[in-house]
Order: C-alpha cells, then sequence, then structure tokens
C-alpha cells in the first residue's frame, strides 16, 4: 500500500494502536502455569471489545486469534491446551483489521528464571528492528532493512532465519513488497517508497537458520533444543524516520 491520505494515515494508526494494546496485555499476563489458550483469549476479547478482527483468522482460518509460539516453535503457534513453564522463551504475535486496513506487530519475553542466552536473544532481536527501522527511509534499497538484521545477529552470536521476513501490509495483511529478507540477500534490488507501508519482523535463532513445517500444517519449528526472537512493527515509509503506527501513544 502506498499511501495518499492523511485519513489513511490515521485509519492505519487506529489499527495499530489496537493491536499494540493487545500485544501489551497479553504479554503482560505471560506466566507460569497459563494455558496458550487462555492467553489467546484474552487477545480475542480485546480485539473484539474494539470492534477489531484478528487477522489470522478473517484471512487464512487460522485455529486462534493470535499466534503463539514457544521456545522450538518459531512463528504460526496454534493457541491450545500447552502450559507456559518457567524459563520459557514465548512470541506472540498479533494482527487485525479495523475499518478496512491491517495492523501487525510482535514481541518476544523470557519467563522467568531468565537463561541468558535468551535474554541475549530477545535483546538481539529488538535491536535489530530498531537498527532496520533506522535504514528504512525512503529511495534506499529494501536489502538495507535485512543486512541491519544479518549484522545484529551476527554481532551477538546468533543467525538471522532466511526463510521468514518481513512484508508490505495496509488494505491487506500481505501486500507487496513481499517477502522483504532478514538477511543480506544481495539480489535484492528493490528500492522503499515514501508513503509505502510495511512491517519490519526480524527472526533471530540460536540454531537454525531455515524453519520447517510441523504436522499441524501452521506451526514452524527450529531445532528441538533451539530458541528464536522475533520483534515487529508496522510502519510508514518516508523521506526520513519511519512513522511507527503500531505503538501505543
Amino acid at each position: 500500500m502506498i499511501i495518499q491520505s492523511e485519513a489513511e494515515v490515521k485509519a492505519l494508526k487506529r489499527i495499530g494502536r489496537v493491536v499494540a494494546q493487545v500485544l501489551k496485555e497479553m504479554l503482560n499476563a505471560v506466566r507460569p502455569g497459563i494455558a496458550t489458550w487462555q492467553l489467546d483469549e484474552i487477545g480475542g476479547q480485546l480485539l473484539n471489545k474494539h470492534k477489531a478482527r484478528s487477522a489470522p483468522i478473517l484471512c487464512y482460518n487460522f485455529p486462534g486469534h493470535t499466534c503463539i509460539s514457544i521456545n522450538e516453535e518459531v512463528a504460526h503457534g496454534i493457541p491450545g491446551d500447552r502450559i507456559i513453564q518457567p524459563g520459557d522463551v514465548v512470541n506472540i504475535d498479533v494482527s487485525a483489521e479495523l475499518g478496512g486496513f491491517y495492523g501487525d506487530t510482535g514481541g518476544t519475553i523470557v519467563v522467568p528464571p531468565k537463561k541468558e542466552k535468551n535474554q541475549n536473544l530477545c535483546q538481539a532481536a529488538k535491536i535489530a528492528l530498531e537498527r532496520a527501522i533506522e535504514v528504512a527511509v525512503a529511495g534506499q534499497p529494501i536489502n538495507k532493512i535485512g543486512k541491519a538484521i544479518e549484522q545484529t545477529a551476527d554481532e551477538y552470536g546468533f543467525k538471522p532465519i532466511l526463510n521468514l521476513g518481513s512484508h508490505g501490509i495496509g488494505r491487506k495483511l500481505h501486500e507487496p513488497p513481499e517477502f522483504i529478507a532478514g538477511y543480506d540477500k544481495s539480489d535484492d534490488s528493490r528500492l522503499l517508497e515514501k508513503g509505502m507501508v510495511i512491517t519490519i519482523e526480524p527472526f533471530i535463532s540460536t540454531h537454525l537458520k531455515n524453519v520447517k513445517d510441523s504436522d499441524d500444517g501452521w506451526t514452524l519449528l527450529n531445532a528441538r533444543q533451539g530458541r528464536s526472537a522475533q520483534f515487529e512493527h508496522t510502519m510508514i515509509i518516508t523521506d526520513k524516520k519511519p512513522i511507527l503506527t503500531t505503538i501505543l501513544s
């Protein structure tokens, strides 16, 4: 999507604030003993309160309002009976539609007691997102986003996941530009355009560089002992710093 009016900016910020609030409430509710379906119920109720519709359900008939991935699960984890345990690495991805516009955000936390390596993994993913946002300027190569993510992962001794990436968003959950790589994809010659709406979502892993499909048809997996972290914002590209829509302000 390329922004054409201030009304579109306001609409994107509106749904962005909704998904940001839902993510915050769900992350605050993470604790040992809670089931992922209970976390998802919190998210579903909040989306309903704001009259927003879960994007995974709306677009893909996903069996949950949100995606909740734990430990060896990298992305698209199905909420269910899995009970969160001390030390778990928990990722929550919230995307939704409101008034014909979409917002997409995500975050990862470690349940106490926190292993230093898992804490560093989350820190690396968060900094990778911040650095990628800094280079997301109109006229710059899209590949700068992936380069910033890969350099940060290397700096912390981790690996970027190669077969997961960021994407365009706006009037649909997934729009052009498709698959914005989270690594230095040197053959990607596309440029960022002013008014372009995209997500940036670094996926960083302790083990594998490529995720695998699980038997449930949705969940994407790391190595059994591997862990991963993801943080995500939706944003509007400008001549300077992007406008982040998935923040609480």
